[in-house]
């Protein structure tokens, strides 16, 4: 995103960490030192890259219903066998990369739902650009849901998203009215800024 290249680079030292080429590396997922399939199918490993401020990806999951099953029962092989290929995989919940990766591909963006970040947080959800990647997303929840329930939770996922989206921009119109009046700056100079504050406003 342009937000992040113009930020120093001390600001953006953690974002090349993984958006440099690590999409492509294998030990991104499966460890350099160890490079074992078992510990790529670990909730755990999507952890290193989508958590924090910035994409609370780790965070949702963990205090999901998904992620309290993945917590309280990964440890009994009768309920997670990482083991198995996860084209085999009969987990009693799923995991990031149960759903993401379904199947065993390695294309984790083919099983995600309509992209948010980057200016699009208010694009219509519903629009027939999305059916194919919707319909998808579905056809993933049902190997556990009915196909009703998945519908119903992803219309939900939509409305909180656009409701985010809405809330942001009022956000960013008040901060751009405190800029047209003057108050543009919104902390004393001996204070640190917070993590966007400095970039948009110094």
């Amino acid at each position: 995103c342009a937000w992040s290249i113009e930020r120093p680079p001390g600001d953006t030292a953690g974002c090349t960490f993984c958006h440099t080429s690590s999409e492509e590396r294998c030990s991104t997922c499966h460890q350099r030192h160890q490079f074992n399939p078992v510990v790529a199918r670990k909730s755990e490993q999507c952890k290193a890259c989508h958590w924090g401020k910035d994409h609370r990806d780790w965070e949702a999951y963990d205090i999901s219903i998904h992620g309290v099953v993945w917590q309280t029962n990964k440890w009994d092989p009768t309920q997670f066998d990482l083991n198995k290929k996860l084209a085999d995989a009969d987990y009693v919940g799923p995991t990031c990369q149960y759903c993401h990766l379904r199947g065993g591909h390695h294309n984790v963006q083919r099983l995600s739902t309509v992209y948010t970040s980057m200016g699009m947080s208010n694009a219509d959800r519903g629009a027939p650009l999305w059916k194919e990647k919707r319909d998808t997303w579905v056809s993933v929840c049902d190997d556990c849901h009915s196909p009703r329930f998945a519908r119903e939770n992803l219309q939900a996922m939509d409305e909180a998203c656009k409701d985010a989206g809405l809330k942001y921009t009022e956000t960013f119109k008040v901060a751009e009215n405190l800029m047209l009046d003057g108050m543009g700056e919104p902390m004393p100079k001996d204070l640190a800024p917070d993590w966007s504050g400095q970039h948009i406003w110094s």
